[in-house]
């Protein structure tokens, strides 16, 4: 009998815009706002032979304590622009935005996602985001209007109503009218764009609480996730794929994909050095002390960050950071921090440090290519959605050294075999419902 073939993963690359992950003080850091910059990330995950390319949005500059937060300074350019852009300077990597369901309109956004995958020739993706945040709907004629218990009732529908407007052209070239009446949406008239390359553009969702992994099960083709660790990924992956079938889904239909990040070296002792020193440059002790007041809600400049945490309880109501995604129920952060603080004696720039970085594959090229390896086997993912630490060139060394390595593993392809990024991910053109 003959070895069952290995699992084969899928790659997507993160322009690390404006997060936590990004080294800003490195020299070889640019720009985050110029096209060369999302060009030369681009077009080196479209070299490794990546799935797709990834954009993150931002509809409003974050606040701290009253002040524009320091990863905002830069801006925050609009993702369907550029992704448009830089279709003409890419042939055969997925192209995905993140734009919000909250604050745009089914018709609209419709219209846009169908036009990139034509001008990409069936290369474009949507990630789906909600939102209740009446900070950043202060931009909007309705801000703030949105009930958090709504935010997934509204984006439910609003793909629905796009993917109505998708199918209203038939395969042949024919317009239909579109008549869509709903709760958050009524649509009536005529899709102003002929049915695209991929029928439908890919459907990518982030939340992790319960609706927001049911809304992924019924509608979306990927689901990009925090959980990076082996044992939560697999809880993940495995409760996530489990929800399929009431939605008359196959396990295959939707991919798992962590956003990680990774650190290489030529040994695993060198990868674990600079590891620790990109940490420490990630999180200073003025960031330290900032992550420490978006948990606690209060100013706590007077706190040492190489003292202890804070005695008291946060305050979960408080609106000292604006305009940014709380990662959980404050007490609940706070009571795992001061655990993990008494466990191993951090002080709180150390706290930080450990308990905000997300999931990294740290090694020698051999070693990280092991260790994704496992993951794909394991059942924690599908594949990665890599987040480097530099801009734009934090990549390169992944699609040198890591993907020839994959690549003999037998995990990953050697050539593209598609044109469309539903080919990449080996997910079927959507049936027309006309």
């Amino acid at each position: 009998m003959t070895a069952a073939a290995p699992k084969r993963m899928h790659l997507a690359a993160h322009f690390p815009g404006v997060n936590n992950t990004t080294v800003w003080s490195d020299p070889r850091s640019r720009s985050q706002i110029e096209f060369s910059s999302f060009e030369h990330l681009a077009r080196t995950a479209e070299r490794g032979l990546f799935d797709f390319f990834f954009l993150a949005e931002g509809l409003r500059l974050r606040e701290h304590k009253g002040l524009i937060h320091d990863l905002d300074v830069v801006g925050r350019p609009e993702s369907l622009t550029v992704l448009s852009a830089l279709a003409a300077v890419t042939e055969r990597i997925g192209l995905a935005a993140t734009v919000n369901t909250t604050f745009n309109e089914p018709y609209e956004l419709a219209r846009r996602f169908a036009t990139l995958d034509h001008l990409s020739a069936g290369r474009a993706a949507w990630n789906a985001v909600t939102s209740s945040d009446a900070f950043t709907g202060e931009n909007f004629r309705r801000g703030g209007y949105l009930d958090r218990s709504e935010r997934y009732t509204r984006a439910a529908e609003f793909v629905a109503t796009a993917r109505e407007l998708w199918d209203s052209w038939t395969p042949e070239g024919a317009p239909r009218p579109v008549a869509h009446r709903g709760r958050h949406f009524t649509v009536e008239g005529e899709f102003t764009v002929p049915r695209s390359p991929q029928g439908h553009p890919v459907v990518i969702q982030a939340g992790d609480s319960p609706e927001g992994r049911d809304f992924a099960a019924s509608a979306a083709d990927i689901v990009f996730t925090r959980h990076g660790t082996l044992e939560a990924g697999r809880a993940f992956y495995a409760d996530v794929k489990g929800r399929l079938a009431a939605h008359g889904r196959e396990p295959d239909e939707l991919k798992v994909m962590p956003g990680v990040t990774f650190v290489l070296g030529d040994t695993d002792a060198e990868a674990e050095e600079r590891a620790v020193a990109i940490r420490r440059r990630q999180v200073s002790p003025q960031n330290a002390i900032a992550a420490l007041e978006q948990v606690w809600g209060r100013d706590l400049s007077g706190y040492d960050p190489d003292g202890p945490l804070p005695p008291s309880d946060p305050d979960p109501g408080a609106e000292l950071v604006r305009g940014r995604v709380r990662q959980g129920d404050p007490l609940a952060v706070a009571a795992r921090w001061r655990a993990l603080s008494r466990e191993k004696g951090l002080s709180i720039r150390q706290t930080v440090i450990e308990a905000t970085g997300r999931q990294s594959f740290i090694g020698s090229p051999a070693t990280v290519a092991a260790q994704l390896t496992e993951y794909v086997a394991a059942g924690a993912a599908d594949g990665f959605i890599l987040v480097p630490h530099l801009t734009p060139g934090g990549l390169d060394d992944f699609v040198d050294l890591v993907v020839p390595l994959l690549q003999e593993r037998g995990v990953f392809r050697r050539a593209y075999t598609g044109s469309t990024l539903r080919s990449h991910l080996g997910l079927a053109e959507p049936v027309w419902k006309g």
